[in-house]
């Protein structure tokens, strides 16, 4: 196995008598791209703000490529590049302007790596333009730009997609899976269950500072339960044999929906046929994470998540 460029243990942080996170632990390696995912107020800023060093931790251990963030602070954070709420940029300077702002603070190698990055994030035709007439998704860009002048083996980005439209999402989707592909480590915090879903090979679900659920994305939707939509008539005769099967389901004018396993569905149909119904379509709806959140909350309010389907 690779050595985690970030490895977060036990991460405890406690304000005025009031536990903001508990026991957060996780790993990410070279080229993944980690999903933080939980609803507004669950933790995941305080998080990140213990993780990139703008707040300690009141207990727990951050290792960052191997560095301590508590005990070696500065070679850890050489490591990472972040964009913690909005990109801080000078609307009224080009886009080359801002990046040399901040090159300068870094040294010589960040200066001359400002074309470098441009082109990581695609805004090489636009870098002499002023700020202030770039879209939003480019503005994102930018600040990426500006996280990735050091050379970071990890890229910490809070929110990346608040505010772009759909196609700005697919943008900066692609672009992430671009930088994960040339080995940066990348983690993501989102309230976005869907864009996380389609962006992520892992996730960590936190709620109320506790993380509750943490794995592949594909091991935790095919934990979650299957949805079959049967279209079939008479619906008179087929809701008793469908009930039989289930005890979790919706019924339309048009049809019935059930939770139910692969093989209950085979048999299922088998005693659809048998009575003599017309079965117009079975169509297996695949697992979201939305229903993984709900199922290991208990089915409690998703206050702050979003997920369109």
């Amino acid at each position: 196995m690779p050595t985690p460029i970030l490895s977060v243990s036990g991460l405890h942080k406690k304000v005025h008598g009031r536990t903001l996170v508990k026991d957060i632990s996780f790993e990410i390696y070279p080229g993944e791209i980690f999903g933080f995912l939980g609803p507004n107020g669950a933790g995941k800023t305080t998080t990140i703000r213990m993780l990139v060093g703008l707040i300690r931790p009141t207990s727990g251990r951050i290792l960052i490529d191997g560095h301590s963030l508590k005990k070696n602070a500065r070679h850890a954070m050489q490591k990472v590049g972040c964009i913690v709420e909005n990109p801080d940029l000078y609307p009224y300077l080009s886009g080359y302007e801002n990046l040399l702002q901040l090159a300068r603070m870094q040294g010589n190698a960040a200066v001359s790596r400002i074309e470098e990055v441009a082109r990581l994030v695609r805004l090489q035709d636009r870098l002499h333009d002023k700020v202030r007439t770039y879209s939003l998704g480019m503005r994102q860009r930018l600040g990426i730009a500006q996280a990735l002048l050091n050379r970071p083996k990890l890229l910490i980005l809070d929110e990346p997609t608040n505010g772009l439209d759909p196609a700005g999402i697919h943008e900066m989707r692609d672009f992430l899976r671009q930088l994960a592909g040339q080995g940066l480590a990348i983690f993501v915090s989102s309230h976005l269950l869907a864009e996380v879903q389609q962006l992520c090979h892992t996730v960590a679900i936190v709620q109320n500072g506790r993380m509750i659920q943490a794995g592949a994305v594909g091991t935790l939707l095919a934990s979650s339960s299957t949805w079959v939509d049967f279209r079939v008539h008479p619906m008179e005769t087929a809701l008793p044999i469908l009930q039989r099967h289930t005890d979790v389901f919706e019924q339309t004018e048009n049809s019935i929906r059930c939770q139910m396993a692969d093989d209950v569905v085979s048999s299922a149909v088998s005693e659809l046929v048998a009575a003599g119904c017309l079965i117009y379509q079975v169509t297996r709806q695949s697992g979201t994470l939305e229903e993984v959140f709900l199922q290991m909350t208990g089915g409690e309010q998703r206050h702050g998540f979003s997920s369109p389907r």
